[in-house]
């Protein structure tokens, strides 16, 4: 990627988001820092500039599907083109012993809303401003922790934990970057997933009372491989482990449950699609 490029990273106001923010305005490219808190944002984006790189802010809660929607129109208004799509926003396990479930403000369980729906929603509502800025990518920050997705109990109700709703929504993840990949196919728009590292020293695996076993910036280091480095812009549909390509759960490559999934993906987003993308999703 070359200068004056705009990438858009979610949940960059903290740990990894914040890491990858400030690495992507020292290549040169233009940061829109987006998060839930005025002050976080706006701090992030003085560092930023500070350091002689620019950013913009722009705030909503991934958890509202509306204000996801509302995010990605602003970008889309605000920026005709876009190169980066770093999709890193997520609600880890929580405390243990994982037992609190919480919905969103659309009644969907809360790390499938924040971790998959919202990603799910950005990526194709911005999907016209990145074939518009193409060659562009869209990196989705995952988790090798993966699970199958029970999609008849979407919510939860039944054997919920935290760890266990988390890896759902990582398998959700995966698989869709796959099913995207294959869409934009010969756009100019690569997708790509990864685990960035285990058990990062940030908020979330703290919250987990985890030891943390790897640094923010060796993550950083793997997004960045994707998201400006010459293996993002040539490999497409890939799920990586750091910086090596490796395999997702097996289920994430099964087309009869990406199809499924897919479907009821399609049928929980429609209200927030516009008809292009709903069209798309089919």
């Amino acid at each position: 990627m070359t200068n004056n490029e705009i990438a858009l990273v979610t949940g960059a106001t903290a740990g990894l988001g914040q890491a990858v923010a400030k690495a992507l305005a020292e290549h040169g490219t233009h940061v829109l820092v987006h998060g839930r808190d005025a002050d976080r944002a706006a701090a992030v984006a003085d560092r930023i500039e500070k350091a002689g790189g620019t950013a913009e802010i722009y705030l909503a809660d991934l958890a509202s599907l509306a204000q996801t929607r509302e995010l990605a129109d602003r970008v889309r208004a605000d920026h005709g083109r876009l190169r980066l799509l770093v999709n890193n926003a997520g609600v880890g396990a929580g405390r243990p012993p994982y037992r609190r479930r919480r919905l969103s403000e659309d009644g969907h369980e809360l790390r499938f809303a924040v971790n998959y729906l919202a990603p799910v929603l950005l990526a194709r509502r911005l999907t016209p401003a990145l074939r518009d800025g193409a060659p562009a990518r869209i990196v989705n920050v995952g988790s090798v922790g993966q699970a199958p997705v029970d999609l008849a109990d979407l919510r939860m109700d039944a054997h919920y934990t935290g760890a266990q709703a988390y890896y759902r929504s990582k398998f959700a993840l995966a698989a869709f970057t796959f099913d995207l990949a294959e869409e934009l196919a010969d756009t100019g728009v690569t997708v790509n997933c990864l685990h960035p590292a285990t058990f990062m020293n940030t908020h979330m695996v703290r919250e987990a009372m985890m030891p943390p076993m790897s640094t923010v910036g060796a993550g950083a280091k793997a997004v960045l491989n994707l998201a400006v480095g010459p293996t993002g812009g040539a490999t497409t549909g890939r799920y990586f482990d750091g910086a090596k390509e490796a395999r997702a759960h097996a289920g994430t490559y099964d087309p009869a449950v990406r199809a499924r999934l897919r479907a009821v993906t399609a049928e929980l987003l429609a209200p927030f699609l516009g008809e292009g993308a709903r069209r798309a999703v089919r």
